[in-house]
């Protein structure tokens, strides 16, 4: 079990500025209970999108919220997901970071803990282990309220050794809203600076702040979490894996390729997740430009006997990382 240290509402608001507050040495137990002060940062960011009818519309402002959402989107997919949580390709030690607080843009918390914890969800899929199984805990569950139980805020470092080993990511861990802050900051700023310079455009900073900020993270979060509660419900199965992962067009669409979500647990350590050429993968797609541009290389290809072979996930060790080997670490 978690310590009990980790439990106080006054830790965790701590832990707001500083995750170390919430950290705990194992997680081999983990106690599904929603905890109401932990609702509070998700009910926060919802509220902002209340501002909307105080802040009016533009074109400018909803434009910039549509294009951040598909920016951070493909942070979450391409970098989060397919690179720190399965190393399916390689980059630099400077782009890793770079790629870490892009992602971070995302208030989808640091790279470490939300590859721990996808790593855990392929150890576990749809088993009582996995936190947010729409099999095991529903569908409300799984799409978030797994997040507000005090056993699923913390980083189990087990599972990220390889990514542990540099301090830049863990300080982005630990400091997981210095990003966000900064960068809802920034939106605010820039509205304010178009307001002056571009009256025409008819935006300002507080309207950007609520478009381009709440708005967006809003969307993209249930986005995101659509795959948790919908892509083990939804769709069809091609490969008869352990668990109830499922291929879906419509989620595929809506976030960039993550909704052939049966295809990545046949085979996670793959970069593309849309194994045939009719199946859209937008990330897929993004990732082999950066790698024409020299910016990441090695994207990890589908193997010809997985594509063939029905059966259970071909990959090895958890998540399609072998966690007895430290990765390589990045070269360039």
């Amino acid at each position: 079990m978690a310590h009990e240290r980790t439990r106080g509402p006054l830790d965790f608001l701590v832990s707001w500025f500083d995750t170390t507050a919430l950290m705990a040495d194992d997680q081999s137990e983990r106690v599904q209970r929603m905890n109401s002060v932990h609702c509070l940062p998700l009910l926060l960011l919802h509220a902002g999108c209340f501002a909307l009818p105080l802040v009016g519309f533009s074109w400018t402002a909803s434009g910039v919220a549509l294009a951040l959402y598909w920016l951070r989107m493909f942070a979450i997919t391409g970098f989060y997901h397919r690179y720190f949580s399965h190393r399916a390709f390689q980059t630099s030690r400077l782009m890793q970071f770079i790629i870490a607080v892009w992602g971070n843009t995302a208030v989808q918390r640091g790279p470490l803990w939300w590859a721990s914890h996808h790593r855990q969800h392929h150890a576990h899929s749809d088993r009582p282990p996995d936190a947010h199984s729409p099999v095991q805990y529903g569908f409300t569950w799984a799409h978030m309220g797994w997040l507000t139980a005090s056993d699923n805020l913390v980083t189990n470092k087990r599972f990220v050794r390889d990514l542990a080993r540099y301090p830049e990511l863990r300080f982005l861990d630990r400091f997981e809203l210095l990003v966000p802050v900064l960068f809802a900051g920034a939106l605010f700023g820039a509205g304010e600076l178009l307001r002056v310079g571009i009256p025409g455009l008819g935006t300002s900073g507080w309207q950007m702040l609520v478009w381009g900020f709440f708005v967006s993270t809003v969307v993209l979060f249930h986005g995101t979490c659509l795959i948790n509660s919908l892509a083990h419900r939804m769709g069809t199965r091609r490969y008869d894996t352990p668990d109830d992962s499922r291929n879906s067009l419509l989620l595929a669409l809506v976030t960039m390729g993550e909704g052939w979500h049966n295809n990545h647990h046949r085979y996670p350590s793959a970069a593309r997740q849309g194994f045939y050429w009719w199946e859209i993968d937008i990330t897929y797609y993004l990732l082999r430009g950066m790698e024409r541009l020299g910016l990441i290389w090695d994207l990890r290809p589908v193997p010809a006997k997985v594509l063939h072979r029905h059966g259970d996930s071909a990959s090895p060790g958890v998540a399609g990382v072998d966690l007895r080997v430290p990765a390589v670490a990045p070269e360039r």
